[in-house]
């Protein structure tokens, strides 16, 4: 194949710097998840809750590793549906585009719902509706003033986000010291229904969810400084950080608090606060507060940049591609991608879609790593992080595996999302056929 011209000078500005992109990918993947999802998968997985958060840690550095070598070959808004059209067409860049949009458009409307809810409530009761509409314009007012404010928002609220963790991390480590604790737990992998290897993978298809958010930053290379050297360290930076702070939540939750109280608790994290005392609880929702509004922004900045990279591939309406004079912000993206999450919200039409999120990335990621092996024949006039051969394959496998640990009922709503973007795909590459 022959070498690839040098893409041209980037319509985006460059203002990430190594520091912010790594805060950008510790914050989105640090999210709301991780306060609620500990009972969910100590029920799947038994005590041992730290296992299956390291495994879903090791499965998602395969994949992680593969974006790496993509985003320093190919520095462009546009991520997995870019190299998906690049290896194997625009129909599968169209298809890997649609998934992670309708992923981050339904995990904004959700997020904007949430925002609305419970955790507010703690602290005044407004109309849900008023606050999602406010909730939505404010993050996309600050979206399209432009990325270096918004990722330098995100460092304070990623600030706020581990130190809660932490503070459960200590609560926990206290809790020991005073011989209130339970470390027998920590090796009670296995449920009575479950094995302790389908427990291990029961748990790792959850806490994947926690992971889940790095490939956002995918869509802000084109922003960044130097991708080649940046992207690669803040991006295994963050999810090492994000998986040793989750392996020490993990531990701290199931020492404090016995198994069967975390897996009936819809506030799981609480209860390692109330075990410990001393703490107000309150405390949490406010943190809990500064999570949602956290991701629902960095998700937002995802949903917005993949579009505008899917229209400059031609695969949406070129009205996408429009930015803001001296911003240089993708306002015509930020725009539609917005008033979609509005929607969802109002209608709250949102579940059925929420439910098959993990779905859609999976398929995003094997795309994603079948997409590096056809393009390792591309060659490009500059130097890029490289991944061993053997690590997309890995990726690959573990993606089927983990699909096959996720719910029928959760498959067929996926399959119909995948069906809507696969007719959609399918008219975009006749389109790009018939382009000169």
């Amino acid at each position: 194949m022959k070498n690839r011209p040098a893409d041209p000078p980037a319509p985006l500005k460059r203002a990430l710097t190594t520091p912010l992109l790594y805060f950008f990918i510790l914050g989105d993947v640090l999210g709301a998840g991780v306060y609620v999802l500990v009972g969910q998968i100590a029920a799947e997985s038994g005590g041992a809750v730290w296992a299956p958060l390291l495994a879903a840690l090791c499965l998602a550095l395969l994949t992680a590793a593969s974006y790496a070598e993509l985003v320093t070959k190919y520095p462009r808004a546009g991520g997995a549906s870019h190299y998906a059209t690049l290896a194997c067409g625009p129909f599968f860049g169209f298809l890997a585009g649609f998934c992670m949009l309708a992923a981050g458009v339904v995990s904004v409307a959700a997020l904007a719902r949430g925002f609305g809810g419970d955790y507010l409530s703690e602290f005044v009761s407004l109309p849900v509706v008023l606050v999602t509409v406010v909730f939505l314009t404010a993050l996309a007012l600050l979206n399209a003033r432009g990325i270096s404010e918004s990722t330098r928002a995100n460092v304070v609220a990623t600030v706020i986000e581990v130190g809660g963790l932490l503070v459960v991390i200590a609560l926990g480590a206290w809790i020991v010291l005073r011989g209130d604790g339970d470390t027998g737990r920590l090796t009670e992998l296995g449920t009575p229904a479950k094995g302790p290897v389908a427990a291990l993978l029961g748990g790792a298809v959850l806490a994947y969810y926690s992971f889940v958010g790095f490939e956002t930053s995918v869509n802000v290379a084109e922003e960044t400084r130097d991708p080649r050297r940046s992207y690669p360290r803040a991006l295994f930076g963050a999810l090492l950080t994000a998986g040793a702070v989750y392996a020490l939540v993990g531990v701290a939750a199931t020492v404090a608090v016995p198994t069967a109280t975390l897996t009936e608790s819809s506030g799981p994290l609480l209860e390692v606060v109330r075990a410990a005392g001393g703490v107000p609880t309150e405390l949490f929702g406010a943190i809990a507060l500064v999570a949602v509004a956290n991701g629902a922004l960095l998700t937002g900045i995802m949903s917005s940049r993949l579009a505008y990279g899917m229209a400059r591939d031609g695969l949406l309406p070129a009205f996408l591609t429009k930015v803001l004079p001296g911003r240089r912000t993708p306002r015509a993206a930020i725009a539609a991608t917005t008033a979609l999450s509005l929607l969802l919200a109002l209608t709250g039409d949102v579940s059925t879609l929420a439910s098959t999120l993990v779905l859609l990335l999976l398929v995003v990621f094997l795309l994603v790593n079948t997409s590096l092996l056809v393009l390792r024949r591309d060659r490009v006039p500059r130097d890029h992080f490289r991944a061993p051969t053997l690590v997309p394959v890995l990726g690959a496998l573990s993606c089927v595996v983990l699909a096959t640990r996720i719910d029928r009922d959760v498959w067929l709503r996926g399959l119909l999302v995948l069906a809507v973007g696969a007719g959609l795909g399918a008219v975009a590459a006749v389109r790009s056929r018939r382009t000169p």
